[in-house]
């Protein structure tokens, strides 16, 4: 991704332009709410407070803007979810949020699910009440 800014709106006052970084952002913080999510590439979010305090809210999430806005997203995916429904839902909050937020033309919203994740392992604390 390059160092360009997307100047969407020039008034008499100036120019309103958006980094590429916050549409990462606002890419990102709408996946995390998305059922079936577990996280995204480079590092699993258990909630929002983790994620916007401990995590790169841009990772696993790369802009292009050429021909109109493109956004690509990598995301690991709960199991027991439904794939497919997980990567619509994904698209369709990704694209309603920047939309919303930004005023900007979303052309394609496309989701790469790089891995499933498993439950958590049970505690020994945990196991030994099941076997007494």
């Amino acid at each position: 991704m390059s160092n360009w800014d997307v100047e969407y709106q020039s008034t008499d006052l100036g120019k309103v332009e958006i980094a590429p970084e916050v549409i990462q952002i606002i890419a990102g913080l709408a996946v995390v709410q998305v059922d079936g999510v577990a996280g995204m590439s480079g590092g699993v979010v258990d909630d929002i407070t983790q994620f916007l305090g401990r995590k790169n809210p841009r990772q696993g999430i790369r802009v292009e803007f050429e021909e109109g806005l493109s956004i690509e997203v990598a995301i690991l995916v709960k199991y027991g979810s439904y794939i497919p429904d997980v990567g619509k839902a994904v698209q369709e909050q990704v694209k309603n949020a920047v939309e919303t937020m930004t005023g900007l033309r979303v052309e394609s919203v496309n989701v790469r699910v790089e891995a499933v994740k498993f439950p958590e392992k049970t505690s020994a604390v945990e196991a030994t009440q099941r076997v007494k």
